[in-house]
């Protein structure tokens, strides 16, 4: 798991801990990115809710199967809470938010535009919940790198903002990823990934089966696109993806943090390009390069 990498010691393998550690957030923006194109493939064929619970009992299965042959530790009653709610808002949430959006027409430029709001929202919300400071630098990098982000969704937000209700699930999503991500960083430093996330998805399974169930029937087309879809989303982002994100909350600032997912709707929009050959313009090509300066401003810590 990264958490182990991350938390070694450094010695003997501390320059191959470091290097890891340097390239996790590229790491991470690129798998986060890919949820967008796997959830292409697998929402035709399921419900968005079904689709997440079969995700989050698939992923209990291998974490708890995993946690218990590395003797992993188990939280407390007392810590249980907050990290069932940080799970809940970050999976259930933000991924029910953005599912259901999709589901009810809602494009996936205007998805991105909103959630990509959240850097923004966390960086005013950390200083007093957190007591980081965000500097002027960092205020301008957030706002550059909103503006590239619409830049680089624009011609997505011609085609419609979809239904009302699709939108309300887009600010939502929104809101509880920013939720999630605080909760996560001020109460959750001690969470073990293995056994930690187990009880995060099992919380979200306990939200999103019954609607799976009573709403959308539980109905699923087994296709080859599915279980490649599911199987994706499974290991590479709720495992790979999740971990990554949890490491860099417990080593950074939630703001410097949330600064990288200026750089999914770019990193998504050039997949797209290579797997579905959608065209990638000049303003677009600028928006992407006005996103990587902001993250740049947000995240740099100057000479050490």
């Amino acid at each position: 798991m990264a958490e182990e990498s991350a938390t070694a010691p450094l010695g003997g393998n501390g320059a191959r801990i470091s290097i890891w550690l340097k390239t996790l957030p590229a790491v991470f923006v690129f798998l986060w990115s890919t949820g967008f194109v796997a959830g292409k493939y697998g929402m035709p064929h399921t419900g968005p809710f079904t689709f997440l619970a079969i995700r989050y009992l698939v992923v209990i299965v291998l974490l708890s199967v995993v946690a218990a042959a590395m003797g992993a530790p188990w939280p407390s009653r007392k810590q249980i809470l907050p990290i069932a709610l940080s799970g809940l808002l970050v999976h259930a949430g933000y991924l029910g938010g953005v599912f259901a959006a999709l589901s009810v027409g809602v494009e996936a430029g205007v998805i991105s535009l909103v959630v990509g709001l959240q850097p923004v929202l966390t960086a005013a919300l950390a200083g007093p919940l957190l007591g980081e400071i965000v500097t002027r630098r960092q205020w301008v990098g957030l706002a550059m790198g909103l503006a590239g982000v619409a830049l680089v969704v624009r011609t997505k937000l011609g085609l419609g903002l979809g239904t009302p209700l699709g939108m309300g699930f887009s600010i939502f999503a929104m809101f509880a990823i920013t939720a999630g991500t605080l909760i996560q960083k001020r109460y959750c430093a001690f969470m073990d990934l293995r056994t930690g996330s187990v009880v995060q998805f099992v919380a979200s399974a306990i939200v999103t089966l019954p609607i799976a169930i009573f709403i959308e029937g539980f109905r699923v087309d087994w296709t080859m696109d599915f279980l490649l879809a599911l199987a994706w989303l499974c290991l590479v982002l709720s495992i790979g993806a999740i971990s990554a994100m949890y490491v860099l909350i417990r080593r950074g600032a939630a703001a410097e943090v949330a600064s990288l997912f200026f750089l999914v709707p770019p990193t998504t929009a050039v997949i797209a390009w290579v797997m579905f050959h959608e065209t990638l313009d000049a303003l677009s090509l600028g928006g992407m390069a006005l996103v990587v300066l902001a993250v740049a401003m947000v995240t740099y810590k100057g000479r050490r």
